[in-house]
């Protein structure tokens, strides 16, 4: 077992006394404070029907108010629970700020989620009523209401369809929204009371991890937390008052939720919703997004989009842009080296870029970016100098739920490509046994709701957070993140292989969406392949294969001989232990509703593993 290494600081401890941001020290008084400030400003817009609706700060603040008194009024008290199952809307916002504000504790549940997912959440969090976005919801959450005795009240945002549906537990969020707004009439009061009762110490909202082995567990992230990240990370995201970020990542998630809900009180960008999950890249050519955080495989997907694109194209404008990517990703590596690059290749690039590479940022709807942002998994470094080379320096950083979102981000003066950069201000890392990370900092969440024995394995007495993540600092304090800890594949031969960097390597194929490398106790790797069902489907149509069906289309050999060229361009690059020897391709298109995936897109390697171990073992027969 490693030893522990000495400690490494990027910055001072954190300070213990109040945190401030705007001269507020509780994220609902800074929250009352920017709708004061910025009382006519937009705040948030939704597409809806193909139109652009806002809503102003005033807005905002008065919706939220009339969401806290009317759940104050159906018997939800300080320190209970509301929960919210919906895709990303305004309605989610107003849920979840409006029950802050009132000191009761918001979290989210995916709405992928199955009725027993829910039923889960909803026990375990004790909450006391769920807005749920429509019909759909609405049904599922019928079928466990009877599990979770402590529910009150059901809130459906969209009434379509529910016409002469009746229930006295459920209503509509226009009903509860009119019933609020009556009471702001003449309890308004109590909402400034209650908002000006908060402390730092207190519960703001509660998030529930993923659960790729277990149960789900609720981290308890505090109003300190959220104080402290959003100082944290202020020098790394250097947007304007209204400039515009897009939300379509679920909200349920730590790196959305800190995103849209609580980094807006501070910067006032206005967060723009899509009309649904299916308009992200069209809306987003709307909005133009001037900040953008997002996991690395929307990064992968925009960049295959692109290169698919460009194989059509004439054989001149292919020329140039590949011109034109090689000349920036080399000024880029010379650029992070500290090497000098000559004025002419400077000219050259220039040149190219402005014919090139401009149309595909604005294709891409990144014409205006001035934060690209990137975590959640590792990152294939090509995929940074790509983007860098399209003028767009995508940062890695790392952090988790336990963290409150960032631990580390990486300095856009100071990019270093297989890291996730540095500690963000007043946060301490070290490296401890088996080379597991350690972070600590006042954005250490606060424990997991109801499972003590869990949080003293993840926190310990010194307040270091475990994060079961394996890595390294170097001399400059840049952390290099290598995978969880217990997915270290260890071969019967005794050599460790750290599989989430080759298998990321896999993934920036624009046909392989995800890759599983197996191989913990055996005498070489192999890999289970999912491929991307639109890029293999362009590529079978152009080659005009014959298939049906999306199973059929991973058994054509020429799919099979598509994914083993991408596998051996991998290979090229490994050493021979680390080499994949075999491969197969899933059939089945797995969705975030398949329990093999998280609702982030996941694979939860346990269950893949379970599910196709036949399926593994032909690849050891021989």
């Amino acid at each position: 077992m490693a030893v522990a290494t000495a400690l490494r600081i990027e910055t001072a401890p954190a300070p213990q006394n109040l945190i401030t941001v705007a001269g507020e020290d509780t994220p609902t008084r800074l929250f009352r404070a920017r709708c004061r400030d910025w009382k006519d400003r937009p705040a948030l817009r939704q597409k809806r029907k193909g139109i652009w609706h806002s809503q102003t700060w005033g807005d905002y603040y008065a919706d939220a108010r009339a969401v806290g008194l009317a759940l104050l009024d159906t018997g939800c008290r300080r320190g209970d629970v509301i929960a919210v199952l919906a895709e990303n809307r305004p309605e989610w916002l107003l849920a979840d700020m409006g029950a802050q504000c009132v000191g009761v504790i918001g979290t989210g549940i995916y709405p992928t989620s199955s009725p027993d997912q829910i039923e889960y959440i909803l026990s375990n969090s004790g909450a006391r009523a769920v807005f749920v976005e429509n019909e759909e919801q609405l049904d599922k959450t019928l079928a466990i209401r009877a599990k979770c005795p402590d529910l009150l009240s059901i809130i459906v945002m969209d009434w379509d369809g529910l016409r002469d549906f009746s229930d006295p537990q459920v209503m509509s969020f226009s009903t509860f929204l009119a019933r609020g707004g009556e009471l702001a009439k003449t309890q308004g009061a109590l909402f400034e009371q209650a908002i000006d009762a908060a402390d730092q110490a207190d519960t703001a909202f509660l998030v529930y991890t993923s659960g790729t082995t277990g149960a789900p567990k609720g981290a308890m992230i505090s109003n300190r937390n959220v104080m402290f990240q959003l100082e944290a990370i202020a020098r790394h995201l250097p947007v304007a008052e209204l400039d515009h970020s897009i939300s379509f990542l679920p909200l349920c998630h730590i790196a959305e939720r800190m995103g849209t809900v609580f980094n807006q009180l501070r910067l006032g960008v206005i967060v723009h919703f899509p009309e649904n999950s299916g308009t992200v890249f069209n809306d987003m050519r709307e909005v133009v997004p001037h900040m953008l955080f997002a996991p690395p495989r929307f990064w992968e997907k925009m960049h295959s989009q692109i290169e698919l694109f460009l194989r059509d194209a004439m054989p001149l404008a292919r020329k140039v842009y590949t011109l034109a990517v090689a000349d920036g990703a080399a000024i880029a590596e010379a650029t992070m080296d500290k090497r000098p690059v000559s004025p002419l290749r400077r000219w050259r690039f220039a040149a190219l870029q402005f014919v090139a590479l401009l149309n595909v940022r604005k294709f891409l709807g990144l014409q205006n970016i001035k934060v690209a942002t990137t975590g959640a998994a590792p990152v294939p470094p090509e995929l940074i100098k790509w983007y860098m080379a399209m003028g767009i320096n995508l940062l890695e950083a790392y952090g988790m739920t336990e963290t409150t979102g960032y631990a580390t981000a990486m300095p856009a003066d100071g990019i270093r490509v297989g890291t996730a950069g540095l500690a963000v201000d007043n946060t301490e890392l070290k490296i401890g046994a088996e080379e597991e990370i350690l972070v600590r900092g006042a954005h250490v969440f606060q424990g997991y709701w109801h499972m003590q024995q869990k949080t003293a394995e993840a926190i310990d007495d010194d307040g270091w957070l475990h994060t079961g993540d394996c890595g390294e600092i170097d001399a400059d304090g840049y952390l290099r993140v290598k995978d969880r800890l217990k997915d270290i594949i260890i071969t019967s031969g005794g050599k460790n292989i750290t599989p989430s960097q080759i298998e990321n390597d896999l993934k920036f194929s624009p046909y392989i969406v995800d890759a599983m490398l197996v191989g913990d106790g055996r005498k070489y790797l192999t890999c289970l392949v999912m491929i991307d069902q639109d890029n293999v489907a362009k590529f079978a149509q152009d080659k005009q294969v014959p298939y049906t069906d999306f199973k059929s289309l991973t058994q054509t050999a020429e799919v099979q001989t598509l994914v083993r060229a991408e596998i051996e361009g991998v290979n090229g690059k490994l050493a021979r232990v680390e080499q994949i020897k075999d491969f197969r391709v899933i059939e089945d298109l797995l969705t975030a509703e398949d329990e093999e995936l998280t609702p982030t897109m996941k694979l939860k390697r346990r269950a893949v593993a379970k599910k196709y171990a036949a399926l593994i073992e032909t690849m050891y027969q021989n």
